[in-house]
């Protein structure tokens, strides 16, 4: 198996891929009207706000689902010459492997402050030994190596 990713690259490549899925999301939340662009204490509109947490899990969760299981690799990743693999064996995780993978990184996003879990989740990897893997790593058997 080649040599564990660095967790700083690690978290690099989750802030390419969190800006460019971002982006998507803020154009199709727009286009659907569901986007909350603005504050105000006096109209409060959770309708919009709940749709577009759904939206950004959902397409988060499709988007590194689809990734991981075609190559292993996000375009974070494969831009930092990393890639995704099972622990097992080195192998490009299945699809359900990388949806449950997707979904202990995501889920909880929708119902807690997305920025915290994700620093617990991903930062993870910063103290974990010896595989250096973040909390949905460990729940999907998968690590981050390096393919450069």
């Amino acid at each position: 198996m080649p040599p564990l990713a660095d967790s700083g690259k690690r978290t690099l490549a989750r802030i390419v891929d969190l800006i460019l899925v971002g982006i998507v999301v803020a154009l199709i939340t727009w286009a659907l009207r569901v986007n909350e662009y603005a504050v105000n204490a006096e109209s409060v509109q959770v309708g919009k706000s709940v749709a577009q947490s759904v939206v950004g899990v959902v397409l988060y969760m499709a988007y590194d689902t689809f990734m991981i299981a075609r190559s292993g690799q996000t375009l974070g990743k494969k831009w930092l010459n990393l890639r995704v693999a099972n622990l097992a064996d080195g192998s490009t995780p299945s699809v359900p492997t990388a949806l449950a993978r997707a979904a202990v990184l995501w889920i909880p996003c929708w119902f807690c402050c997305a920025c915290l879990w994700l620093v617990i989740s991903g930062g993870w990897s910063f103290f974990d030994r010896p595989y250096k893997q973040g909390l949905h790593d460990k729940a999907a058997r998968t690590v981050v190596v390096s393919t450069g």
